[in-house]
């Protein structure tokens, strides 16, 4: 199957309490900022296995950061681990 970023926004959204009451542009923003991340660290390609799944700490990490500068950012940090795992679950859903 092919990354629908649809389909991420809404298995995050289902997956992580909370998460309902943040908008699209809201999550696609951390969709991004978690490909920007990938794309620094040599790992833009989909082919997650186990090993992205221990990333999701210092992913989050990396997203609290770049949200914390964000005024425009609603995601709550508490939230934000939460959805970048959701994120990475929905990653390995595809292969």
């Amino acid at each position: 199957m092919e990354y629908n970023e649809d389909d991420a926004i809404r298995y995050m959204r289902d997956n992580v309490k909370g998460a309902e009451g943040y908008d699209d542009d809201q999550i696609l923003n951390l969709i991004d900022i978690i490909f920007d991340y990938y794309d620094e660290n040599g790992d833009l390609e989909i082919d997650c296995d186990d090993e992205d799944a221990d990333d999701a700490a210092a992913i989050a990490a990396h997203a609290a950061k770049l949200l914390a500068k964000d005024p425009g950012n609603e995601i709550r940090p508490e939230h934000i681990e939460p959805l970048v795992a959701a994120e990475i679950e929905y990653e390995l859903s595809l292969i």
